[in-house]
């Protein structure tokens, strides 16, 4: 079986094209944090780039919603992608074919560049403030 969930933010903005037959594809990177355990570099962040790719309607929708650092959750299929860089060299790169997109950053919130922290909205969000004192545990 091949699926693979990742969450993580947009390193730049969607891009969307369209085949010579008239299919939508845009395609975006995501960028994925994941912290180092043990050793030196303890507790350090690093993070895994993905380049997806959504297809017809899923695309455009993703071209119209998204943004350079957007949260997103992405299920798909993983393939490893070969090619040959301009220095003559064979790379490689993990392409995950979206099956479904989450867009995880509200509509209205403004993104931080220098910052993942995204600023409380104002006005109603459907969450009720509940002090401390209140919690059964």
């Amino acid at each position: 079986m091949n699926k693979i969930f990742i969450i993580g933010n947009l390193t730049r903005d969607p891009e969307l094209r369209t085949t010579p037959n008239g299919v939508s594809v845009c395609t975006f990177t995501v960028a994925v944090n994941r912290r180092r355990f043990g050793g030196a570099e303890a507790g350090e962040q690093q993070a895994d780039f993905f380049r997806v790719s959504a297809w017809r309607q899923l695309g455009e929708n993703c071209n119209r919603f998204l943004a350079k650092g957007r949260k997103v959750g992405v299920v798909g299929t993983l393939s490893l992608q070969t090619y040959t860089g301009n220095d003559g060299q064979t790379r490689s790169s993990l392409e995950v074919n979206a099956d479904e997109v989450e867009f995880l950053t509200p509509k209205n919130a403004q993104v931080d560049a220098v910052s993942e922290d995204i600023p409380a909205q104002q006005g109603n969000t459907g969450f009720v403030q509940v002090d401390d004192d209140d919690l059964p545990f």
